[in-house]
């Protein structure tokens, strides 16, 4: 390893590990004063910003997989927060609506970190959000990251890309 590099490459990946953390601790305190994971705010956040959805535009909308959406569904229905209603004139698809509590748990929810994060870069100027963009996907290509394959990510108050949910609960 470059010597000079040494002390600047301790520094990035302490700032990674800050950074995971950051988002680790955030979905923390929502499980813990919520009861909540973050995969599953982040459905109750959706569909409180968008209204009834299908499984399938929730997988979609949040980047996981179709299976996973559906536990974390059945989680929230055992929570008594949403609910699968059957669509009209199409009896197989099941739209997923918040509860009343859901509906008022919603709007307590604190905002996720990432809309801070959102924020914050809209007040840069574009060359240095451009740089930091161009840096971060250098890091992803470094470790060979997958792509999450989807829709560029809107500067909404709206969730984004989550986690796939622990199943060891």
């Amino acid at each position: 390893m470059n010597p000079q590099n040494e002390s600047i490459i301790q520094d990035l990946v302490w700032s990674i590990r800050r950074l995971v953390r950051a988002v680790y601790l955030d979905s923390q305190k929502i499980s813990k004063r919520y009861g909540l994971t973050g995969p599953q705010s982040a459905v109750v956040r959706n569909l409180y910003n968008n209204g009834p959805m299908s499984s399938a535009d929730l997988s979609r909308n949040l980047f996981v997989t179709p299976s996973n959406i559906t536990g974390i569904i059945d989680r929230l229905e055992k929570k008594q927060l949403v609910e699968r209603i059957k669509k009209k004139g199409d009896r197989r698809v099941a739209l997923i609506t918040l509860t009343n509590s859901g509906n008022e748990l919603s709007k307590t929810l604190p905002d996720p970190i990432m809309k801070k994060f959102i924020a914050e870069l809209a007040d840069l100027e574009p060359e240095h959000v451009q740089l930091l963009a161009m840096a971060m996907n250098q890091i992803l290509n470094l470790i060979d990251a997958e792509m999450i394959k989807g829709e560029p990510l809107e500067l909404s108050s709206e969730p984004v890309a989550i986690e796939q949910e622990e199943t060891f609960h």
